[in-house]
């Protein structure tokens, strides 16, 4: 198949999502198939490349910093998408149009869809769907919730990796969403003993529960390190909190992928203490090293750790101080879990998820040649019965 991916964020800017979307573009083409990836650019980066085989385009907008970015600074991108993706389409006739997010991209691909007469299929990773980003979003869906809905009924299909995020698309649009799990392949790390550290890789807004993580580690009272790879609005108050309870926390700031594996490899703990997550690739990536993660119950959190890792409500620091305190003063234990995590990543490995992406693909586009062939055979007008 031919395959044009829209993704608002693509390494090496964004997070989960984009991280998500490069794995699985990477994986359809080591399938056999030929995909393009159409997203949003930045100064520094080239407009045109060929990565891991997916050949990617960035168009112009606005946007100030990699790892984060504002509804205006989407929105300031999508002439430029609309306008390459017509191009795209028309020079190189693509089988199927796959887009991360359902907004902003979502309305793209609509519009690439009913113009070049091509189905397309919406992954939903999160802030895109009302009630999972409120303290950032909520206005934003509401006003545009009509035209979030539509994305969603003209799709072929609409996928989610978490039980979690279905929910509250369902909450809001009556579709069907099938579940597909982010893809992940673990990487080779290299060899190295555990340390007795806790590590938490976040954007650092007020979503991923970092405050909470600092208050935990207040009273904890051990001599392990405390280190915190991301960057976000909230670094100066997180940093100030944590001097404040006397705490000494290494805040890396943006860390490259070289850099964050060693740090996973030779962390002994993961916490991401996140109110409300999809499917986070961190956890994946964690859990890949053999950390012993500790996150939240009722979130996506829970669906990607399963049985492999220990489970805390969202916001409650005591809860997750006990559960620090004990895997700090039992190294076994949290190597076993550090080993069962590296067990249940192998269920999210990119060939047995793309598998079924493919089939997803194949499905839609049957029904679509299906409709055209019932479209062909009807009359153009029926008579009248007197």
């Amino acid at each position: 198949m031919r395959i044009l991916t829209l993704s608002c964020e693509y390494p090496p800017i964004g997070g989960g999502g984009a991280t998500a979307a490069r794995v699985q573009a990477e994986a359809l083409v080591r399938a056999g198939h030929e995909v393009d990836v159409l997203t949003a650019g930045m100064p520094g980066l080239a407009p045109c490349e060929t990565i891991g085989g997916v050949h990617v385009f960035r168009v112009p907008g606005w946007r100030r910093w990699r790892h984060y970015s504002t509804a205006i600074e989407q929105a300031s991108f999508l002439p430029g998408m609309l306008h390459r993706g017509h191009h795209l389409a028309a020079a190189r006739p693509y089988d199927i149009i796959h887009s991360h997010f359902v907004v902003p991209t979502g309305l793209v691909a609509r519009h690439l869809a009913r113009r070049h007469a091509i189905p397309y299929v919406v992954t939903a990773h999160g802030s895109d769907v009302p009630g999972y980003n409120p303290d950032r979003f909520a206005l934003l869906h509401r006003l545009i919730r009509p035209a979030w809905r539509t994305v969603l009924q003209d799709a072929a299909a609409v996928t989610s990796p978490s039980r979690f995020v279905r929910g509250l698309i369902q909450r809001h649009a009556d579709v069907a969403v099938e579940l597909l799990p982010n893809a992940y392949d673990a990487p080779t790390l290299p060899a190295v003993a555990k340390r007795p550290r806790v590590l938490a890789v976040a954007r650092l807004v007020e979503r991923k529960g970092i405050a909470h993580l600092i208050d935990a580690l207040g009273n904890l009272g051990t001599d392990a390190e405390y280190v915190i790879a991301g960057d976000g609005p909230q670094r100066a108050m997180l940093e100030a909190r944590a001097r404040a309870l006397g705490l000494s926390v290494a805040f890396l700031g943006q860390v490259d992928r070289d850099r964050l594996g060693s740090l996973y490899a030779s962390s002994s703990i993961f916490v991401l203490p996140s109110a409300r997550e999809n499917f986070p690739m961190v956890l994946l990536e964690a859990m890949s090293a053999g950390c012993a993660v500790v996150t939240t119950r009722h979130t996506g959190c829970a669906e990607v750790v399963g049985d492999a890792g220990l489970l805390v409500p969202a916001g409650d620091s005591q809860a997750l101080r006990e559960a620090l305190a004990g895997l700090l003063g039992n190294p076994r234990r949290a190597a076993a879990l550090g080993q069962a995590a590296r067990q249940r990543v192998a269920e999210f490995a990119s060939t047995r998820v793309t598998a079924r992406l493919e089939a997803l693909f194949v499905r839609c586009l049957a029904a679509e040649r299906s409709a055209h062939r019932l479209e062909a055979r009807a009359p153009a007008a029926w008579p009248l019965v007197r």
